[in-house]
């Protein structure tokens, strides 16, 4: 009988979450690599050049590739024939590990965790609890497959039952473009489909945790009804020209993992979770001899780019700029920022309006008179750093508030992720302002950019806290321009219309 003891969980636990957290696991780099050779759309082939680079960055200085270092999912297949030598339940067990692995001194991670789920939601300050998954099986080890799962994918999740008779792949492909680029595409789809409600959800997240075997699949031919879904899919969802960070390209997905599962005769549940550009996972063995033993990728696993950021780009100095500068900025154009910003997401953005709306002053410091708010909650700083991982959260979730902040207080830009909705974009048009964009999933390369930081209020919010930032050719592009034409919507549908495989009627 195998023994597997306490400490050796939980030093497996905390290894394995710092090492997905500067280690992209290789079969996503070269997924990525073959796609930016392969892509024709610049800003797509910018994006994705700035995501590998990044990760190279992360895997040679030990720090996150993202900073949502995510929400920690563990998946355990528990051999009956083995032993525990434990005081702590299994849950305790991963807990401590997830602890120890967020609050590790040479590389801390982003807690992000918050109890309760409504109401007051205090981080709970060390990224715990995890989400556990058990199963018994026969055997004499324990499987672990864990993964740190990004917000801004999670919050893309989708579920339906659909009849019998209804088509998987046209509420995929009606279901996709929905998402928007929150998710922070090219990355991998999880669907389920079958059991219950809870089940097609469940495998649906499980699919992810696979490796991306897609080319090998093309290059073979299908051998069962699921494994030609899985090739008809991702197909299809890339003909819909969505591309990396939304901007329109050939790659949306770099693969399409589909589980199944006998279900009821009246139904066809049916979940679609997608991964990010962040795509952080593992898999390993406890058999008793002692914690897992992880070995570190090679660095030759990464391609060599020459990314030039300075090139065909606009520079932009933040100190001086007005809202006349601004007018003549164009969509899709690059630029690099110098000069100071301020940041701020959900919570400190909900205390802001909060404070307008009572007629209340700002807090001392923070004037926003033609000035840019970052959407970023980062990575607090370890050794030399002004600041750790700092890449952009996704925009949409302040779609509410940039109404009243345009109206009120002289901003005139954002920067952030993915796309604007209707209302914010309408607000941008209105007062004249901009929404630019940083690439998510490229938190590392952002941060070398910051030169300086400090908290400026709303200390208490943590990660959520407004801070001044000093940057030096941050590299953004303009996603929504003064007048109101957004990026996210001409770059997919020109890109569609380029690989012109998919009906329009479809979308």
């Amino acid at each position: 009988m195998t023994t597997i003891r306490e400490h050796d969980l939980i030093d497996s636990i905390a290894d394995a979450l710092q090492y997905i957290s500067y280690y992209h696991p290789p079969d996503y780099i070269r997924a990525l690599s073959a796609a930016y050779e392969r892509e024709e759309s610049p800003a797509a082939r910018d994006a994705m050049a700035q995501i590998l680079i990044n990760s190279r960055l992360c895997a040679e200085g030990h720090r996150p590739i993202c900073q949502d270092t995510g929400l920690v999912v563990v998946y355990l297949k528990v051999g009956m024939g083995v032993r525990w030598e434990a005081r702590m339940g299994l849950q305790e067990m991963i807990d401590a590990g997830v602890r120890r692995a967020y609050t590790h001194p040479d590389n801390i991670l982003r807690a992000s965790m918050v109890d309760p789920p409504i109401g007051a939601r205090r981080n709970t300050g060390d990224n715990t609890p995890a989400v556990v998954h058990v199963e018994l099986v026969p055997g004499d080890r324990v499987e672990v497959e864990l993964a740190a799962k990004g917000g801004g994918s999670e919050n893309k999740s989708r579920f339906a039952i659909l009849n019998p008779s209804d088509s998987v792949v046209d509420w995929v492909l009606r279901t996709v473009p929905t998402l928007g680029a929150g998710w922070c595409p090219p990355g991998m789809l999880g669907i389920g489909i079958g059991g219950s409600a809870e089940k097609a959800m469940l495998m649906a997240k499980a699919a992810l945790l696979e490796d991306i075997d897609i080319h090998e699949l093309k290059a073979r031919g299908p051998a069962n009804p699921v494994e030609a879904l899985r090739l008809e899919l991702y197909e299809k969802v890339n003909a819909l020209g969505i591309g990396a960070q939304g901007l329109g390209g050939l790659t949306t997905v770099l693969d399409v993992k589909i589980h199944t599962f006998p279900t009821h005769a009246a139904s066809l549940p049916v979940a679609i979770i997608p991964n990010c550009a962040a795509t952080r996972h593992l898999h390993f063995t406890l058999d008793g001899s002692g914690p897992a033993r992880l070995q570190p990728p090679q660095l030759g696993d990464w391609p060599e780019l020459a990314w030039d950021p300075a090139a065909g780009a606009r520079r932009v100095d933040l100190d001086t700029l007005t809202r006349a500068d601004i007018a003549a900025w164009q969509p899709g154009e690059r630029l690099l920022l110098s000069g100071r910003l301020l940041t701020g997401r959900d919570a400190a953005h909900q205390r802001l309006v909060d404070l307008l709306e009572r007629g209340e002053r700002l807090p001392p410091g923070v004037d926003f008179t033609n000035r840019f708010i970052y959407y970023v909650g980062p990575v607090d700083p370890v050794r030399d750093e002004v600041v750790g991982p700092a890449g952009p959260t996704t925009a949409t979730r302040m779609d509410k508030f940039t109404e009243p902040m345009l109206a009120a207080t002289g901003l005139i830009g954002m920067i952030g992720k993915a796309e604007r909705g209707p209302v914010a974009i309408e607000a941008i048009r209105r007062h004249q302002a901009v929404y630019l964009m940083a690439i998510g999933g490229a938190a590392y390369l952002v941060a070398k950019a910051i030169k300086g930081a400090r908290l400026i209020a709303f200390g208490d919010l943590g990660m959520e806290a407004i801070r001044e930032f000093e940057v030096e050719d941050m590299p953004v592009t303009v996603a929504v321009d003064s007048r109101g034409e957004s990026v996210h919507e001409t770059g997919p549908r020109e890109w569609r219309s380029r690989i012109g495989q998919i009906p329009v009627a479809v979308v």
